[in-house]
């Protein structure tokens, strides 16, 4: 089971994507609707690709409705804002000498291209609780990287 933590951006960004969710399964609906009354549906690729897209949309959905209640919105910053908590950013250097920025966000909120790393990976996990210029290793698939916190920011 996932940690049920989530930044006040993440829950908006949830609470959006529920909206268009909705919005979506609206139009889909009335494009069922009009495939469906052109009849014989067995050998109407419209009306079977507009249902298959309809169990997506419900089956996302109720995904969200599900998991959002669960969720815990962690909105303030720390009073320790020099240990890395959930919500961080944390700016490591590699053992090649390389510099990267990630920030610990709940797995509702994952993603690569912006950083956002969850709060359930083993990097993150071997962040929590540590400060500027401790050393962190991680095991991993072909061995162990070690990182060293050169900034937090919240």
């Amino acid at each position: 089971m996932s940690s049920p933590y989530i930044t006040a951006q993440g829950m908006a960004q949830l609470n959006d994507e529920l909206e268009a969710r909705w919005q979506r399964r609206r139009d889909v609906v009335k494009a069922l609707s009009a495939a469906a009354a052109e009849g014989d549906r067995s050998e109407n690729a419209e009306y079977i690709y507009r249902k298959k897209e309809l169990r997506g949309i419900d089956r996302r959905i109720r995904y969200l409705q599900k998991r959002m209640p669960d969720l815990r919105v962690i909105a303030d910053t720390p009073d320790d804002s020099d240990t890395i908590f959930f919500a961080a950013w944390v700016r490591l250097e590699t053992d090649q000498g390389d510099e990267v920025e990630y920030r610990i966000v709940g797995p509702d909120e994952i993603d690569h291209q912006k950083g956002n790393i969850s709060l359930d990976s083993p990097l993150a996990k071997a962040l929590l609780g540590k400060q500027v210029e401790d050393e962190v290793t991680i095991h991993v698939q072909n061995g162990r990287k070690t990182y060293w916190i050169i900034a937090i920011r919240y």
